[in-house]
């Protein structure tokens, strides 16, 4: 109960307060740059790594990346950026 009241009030805010949803929900971000750029921020972690794929832990679910010559330029607590080619993006729910 208390989750979905949470919810609410936070949807609510985020239309009364004008504010983008993935800050308010804690939705991941994705910023694509053709195939050879993938810069995720607001992700909870990462799970697995290969030149060819890349699992990221979300806080619903994980983003699951396929590709080839995979390359982390730049990774934080809660943000990377993935060079290489990519192939698919997919979203998996838990």
């Amino acid at each position: 109960m208390a989750k979905k009241w949470g919810q609410r009030v936070r949807n609510w805010m985020t239309k009364q307060m004008d504010l983008p949803q993935d800050v308010m929900m804690d939705l991941p971000r994705i910023t694509m740059i053709g195939q050879i750029h993938i810069y995720i921020e607001n992700h909870r972690g990462l799970i697995a790594f290969s030149d060819k794929e890349l699992r990221l832990l979300l806080k619903q679910g994980q983003l699951l990346i396929k590709g080839k010559t995979f390359v982390i330029k730049t990774i934080l607590p809660d943000e990377i950026l993935l060079e290489g080619k990519i192939d698919q993006v997919l979203f998996l729910n838990d």
